[in-house]
């Protein structure tokens, strides 16, 4: 069985008693010890807020939150506490919060489900309230009826409510519906009167399971896994782009019979220097990253009048200069350098046709679009971090700030227009893999959180928690924990404003994709959050309503004839890989951490089935590096180690060992290897699985040794700065990896059929 919220049972209760909601007192034992495991009534309330106050770590091990820990973090979630009489008035507002509104924030079900919705009005309007659904594709409305469970009452703040449940059929369709309730009010002989009320939510029915394309639920597929911004070809501006990602599919697709390329998050990252490096801290997950244009593969460009023209070529030119450079990508000389060629472009005129195009997207994207661009023109002209920025500017929604969207519109309009052209260019990319017979085309990916101080920081601060930061407790691989430096959203902004931010984000990226990848998918069932200045270690969990979380990625998924695929690595509970699998959710698998219950490689008939198996991954050295234990040394010399060097070498290279060991039993491993056979053995190994998606790095096909990004470091290593290069470290262009024998045979290895049962219905 896996874990399930039932609204039914939360909107109704178990009997007809009316609960207990009258005031609290502390107890003269309540004291609250920072440094101490919480006291009983402090773990009830931030139960209530879903905040964990003990957990098991990676080793088994029971561990208590500390109190100030606790603290700090229900303090994030604006519950601030300061005595023990505050944490009674705090857990009185949480258990008397769901009475005082007439409708749930938002109810989220499966499809087929039948529920029952509670309706909160005074006791006098019981019999005067009216509930209805509207459905998003304009059928009907459905008037609901009262169900058979006694109505509760109770006392709050000198008020009689009444909690009444209505029924909801179980035949709806998948979508986003409103729920509608309203009464007319009541006048009392004394006076006194009930205005009025009436209350809209959404009522979100999601699939009940995301069903898999026919390629992967009968056989299985294979693809590149890459880090786009480092595959460059000649005709690149000094960075991988989104031509660079087409010539990859194309090309993997219709010679080597590839069913997808896994690319790194294409999120947008600052409109100025320095532009933050990692992809995993982007300024925004909703929208892309204008660095990834062709710039000559904007349709303007060829009505250029010959000054601006030449002005582009020359950009270019300079930039195609670095395609061979062996050092640091530059990615700030290459966006000075699309910048200034792609507003020549923008002040080109265009035509009806194109302007209306411009202005549909425009008007599909709305507020989030333009929130975005302002924020990318008030940070050109205020510079960052906003804590510079003048007051009147940090309210995104203020009258300054409305008054400075006419002030700026012409810049505000360029960055709006940048990301049409990345619409544009994207679906150019998705129709490149139709058309070469790509059964899945591009795996967009997903990165677990934003940058503190970026466009999302900025237009959704209320959603995003402050004074945390999302990060990992400690585990095998990163032993002192990861602080990400990123605010995680807020629980309870989520569900009180119907997981609108959350859904608009999953439409923007799931557009042009034919699946998901979504790193971390265990920050949707709880995240661990970091109070500032806490150690990595030092944090709590904060639990998500996952059913609702998972729920909406699915109906959006399919909504996009998508599928999604949950990095479901570190610390899980078991539970969770069991509810995703039933929600119809790929994990991933990477070979050097499967291991049965003795710490044994685990055998390939053993590995499950709906997951993405790789040998690496983008937070490991390339698999020639990793063989030669560069991890352990790297890991070493950054002082990320909590076990000897010396120790630490022998565990690495007995488990490095054991996996060859096993690959020369089974037959995939000759005596006397050389690198390549190790590297080609381990990925045949992959196709002795029954994985549904295999997973080849590219910088594993082209010999790539050096890690491309080491956890728990920032610029002590030049994560995400280096650029695709073969075994010596000397630049490898998408040209000649096309054409490199050893590319060649690694993806003929994986292209093997699938030896096992057949998944579809």
């Amino acid at each position: 069985m896996t874990e399930q919220s039932d609204i039914s049972d939360v909107a109704t209760g178990d009997d007809a008693r009316s609960p207990d909601l009258s005031p609290l007192t502390p107890p003269l034992t309540l004291v609250l010890d920072p440094d101490a495991p919480a006291p009983t009534e402090l773990v009830e309330l931030a139960r209530a807020h879903g905040v964990a106050t003990e957990f098991q770590d990676w080793q088994g091990r029971h561990v208590p939150v500390r109190t100030r820990t606790i603290l700090r973090v229900l303090a994030a979630l604006d519950v601030p506490i300061r005595t023990p009489a505050d944490v009674l008035a705090a857990l009185a507002q949480a258990r008397v919060r769901p009475w005082r509104q007439m409708l749930p924030d938002v109810l989220v079900v499966r499809e087929g489900d039948r529920k029952t919705v509670p309706v909160h009005v005074p006791e006098e309007l019981v019999d005067a309230v009216e509930v209805w659904l509207e459905f998003e594709d304009g059928a009907p409305a459905s008037q609901l009826s009262r169900a058979t469970q006694v109505p509760i009452t109770a006392e709050i703040h000198g008020w009689r409510i009444t909690r009444v449940a209505f029924e909801v059929p179980a035949d709806l369709p998948l979508g986003w519906h409103a729920l509608r309730a309203r009464h007319d009010g009541i006048e009392f002989e004394d006076g006194t009167r009930v205005a009025a009320q009436e209350q809209v939510r959404p009522y979100v029915v999601t699939p009940v399971r995301l069903e898999l394309p026919p390629v992967v639920a009968r056989d299985r597929a294979w693809g590149f896994m890459t880090q786009l911004y480092s595959v460059r070809s000649r005709r690149s501006w000094g960075l991988g782009d989104l031509a660079d990602l087409g010539e990859l599919v194309g090309w993997s697709a219709r010679e080597h019979g590839a069913g997808f390329v896994l690319v790194n998050p294409l999120h947008a990252a600052e409109p100025i220097p320095p532009m933050e490096p990692s992809p995993y801290l982007p300024t925004t997950r909703r929208f892309f990253n204008p660095i990834y244009l062709r710039v000559e593969d904007i349709r303007e460009v060829a009505y250029l009048p010959a000054t601006e023209r030449a002005i582009v070529e020359w950009q270019a030119e300079a930039m195609q200069l670095l395609n061979t450079d062996p050092g640091q990508l530059d990615r700030d000389a290459v966006w000075a350098a699309k910048s200034t060629a792609l507003e020549s472009i923008f002040a080109q005129p265009r035509s009806r046709e194109r302007q209306a195009a411009f202005e549909a997207y425009c008007a599909r994207e709305g507020q989030g679009l333009a929130d975005f661009a302002m924020w990318s023109t008030l940070a050109e002209r205020y510079g960052l971090p906003t804590a510079n920025w003048p007051a009147h500017a940090l309210d995104p929604h203020g009258d300054a700030v409305r008054q400075m969207h006419v002030e700026y519109a012409g810049r505000v309009q360029f960055h709006m227009w940048l990301q049409w052209c990345l619409d544009e260019q994207l679906e150019a990319v998705a129709r490149v893999a139709e058309d070469a017979g790509m059964p899945i085309g591009v795996i967009h990916d997903l990165a677990v959180g934003v940058h503190s101080d970026g466009a999302d920081a900025w237009a959704l601060r209320d959603v995003l928690a402050r004074e945390v930061t999302a990060g990992a407790p400690p585990d095998a691989f990163n032993q002192v924990g990861q602080d990400w430096s990123q605010p995680p959203w807020r629980p309870d902004r989520l569900v009180e404003l119907g997981y609108a931010p959350y859904r608009d984000m999953l439409r923007t990226v799931l557009r042009h994709a034919g699946a998901l990848r979504i790193d971390h998918i265990i920050g949707l069932f709880r995240f661990w959050w970091v109070p500032s200045g806490n150690s990595p270690a030092d944090g709590t969990y904060v639990r998500y309503d996952h059913e609702a979380l998972i729920g909406i990625l699915a109906l959006e998924a399919w909504r996009a004839g998508a599928f999604v695929v949950g990095e479901d690595l570190g610390t899980v509970e078991p539970w969770v890989r069991d509810y995703l699998l039933e929600r119809g959710i790929l994990g991933t698998s990477i070979l050097w951490f499967e291991k049965d219950s003795s710490g044994q490689p685990l055998p390939p008939e053993s590995w499950r089935e709906l997951c993405l198996a790789t040998v690496t991954s983008h937070d490991l050295p390339p698999t020639a590096g990793y063989l030669a234990g560069e991890h352990v040394e790297l890991r070493a010399r950054l002082g990320l180690l909590t076990r000897p060097l010396a120790e630490e070498r022998v565990y690495a290279a007995a488990d490095r060992q054991a996996v060859l060991d096993q690959l020369t039993a089974l037959g995939l491993l000759g005596p006397a290897p050389t690198e390549r056979d190790k590297v080609e053995a381990l990925h045949a190994f992959l196709t002795l699985t029954p994985a549904r998606l295999i997973g080849i790095a590219l910088a594993d096909a082209v010999g790539d040794r050096r890690t491309m990004n080491q956890p728990g470091t920032s610029n002590e290593y030049p994560n995400w700065r280096l650029p695709l290069a073969d075994g010596v470290g000397q630049p490898m262009l998408l040209e000649d990896a096309m054409e490199a024998i050893r590319v060649i045979s690694l993806a003929a290895t994986a292209d093997t059929p699938l030896r096992g049962p057949d998944l579809a219905p």
